[in-house]
């Protein structure tokens, strides 16, 4: 017909990325505050600018040098697994020192029983050799299984660009926080939203600043945060296991 269009197709990832990303995925991000919890016992977070400002810290100033750079650096390591398979190791010495850099004790299982939630999601609606590898590891007792981990084997077995697999981390991420400062400060659903549209120039910043670092950066963490998060397992009172 005269003067239609045909819009072009989204790539084939599109939808899997969307699912796996999706606030409703069921790998207990709702029971996780990453130590936001501590700032709204000690009133440094109290309403939506202060949580603006934290959340901002907590992706330029953790995720960059955390979970952004150990899915870049498995990405690289996929990558060289493609025509060298022993390649797959360089991930499971990353995932030994993902595990290493999170000091934080409740930090750390956090990010250990959310990730084995994700790979066993992911093993059942997107399965891939690497990922079934990955498992193996672990329940041979030579890594511990990590978020940010199993998202990239799924995430690379589903041929997602390295910088759209970044951004959608870390948006997810910031996504599950929102949601769960809604209901701790608390705020208004609408607030959460303005929250999240605050924050999207934050997280095209975020997984540019990934690209730029080196392999030793991985865990440079503000100090800041970090004793906030050790503080949590003290806190008298909590909603949240993090």
């Amino acid at each position: 017909m005269a003067g239609t269009t045909t819009a072009a197709a989204p790539p084939s990832y599109f939808l899997p990325l969307m699912q796996l990303c999706d606030s409703a995925l069921p790998i207990g991000a709702f029971s996780h505050s990453f130590g936001l919890e501590t700032y709204l016992e000690r009133g440094a977070v109290h309403d939506e600018a202060t949580f603006v400002r934290w959340l901002r810290q907590f992706i330029g100033a953790q995720l960059v040098y955390s979970d952004g750079l150990a899915i870049r650096l498995g990405v690289e390591a996929l990558e060289r697994a493609v025509p060298n398979p022993a390649a797959l190791e360089d991930v499971w010495e990353l995932d030994r020192m993902v595990t290493a850099q999170a000091l934080p004790l409740q930090l750390r299982a956090a990010g250990i029983t959310m990730g084995q939630r994700m790979l066993q999601i992911g093993t059942e609606i997107f399965p891939n050799p690497a990922l079934a590898a990955y498992r193996a590891e672990i329940s041979a007792g030579r890594c511990a299984g990590h978020t940010a981990l199993a998202f990239v084997l799924i995430a690379h077995g589903l041929r997602v660009p390295p910088a759209q697999m970044l951004q959608a981390y870390i948006f997810s991420t910031a996504t599950s926080l929102t949601q769960n400062a809604v209901r701790a400060i608390p705020l208004g659903q609408s607030a959460g939203q303005r929250v999240l549209r605050l924050v999207h120039d934050d997280v095209a910043a975020a997984a540019a600043a990934v690209m730029a670092l080196q392999p030793e950066d991985l865990g440079a963490v503000a100090p800041g945060l970090e004793i906030a998060q050790m503080r949590h397992e003290h806190q008298r009172a909590r909603m949240f296991m993090s």
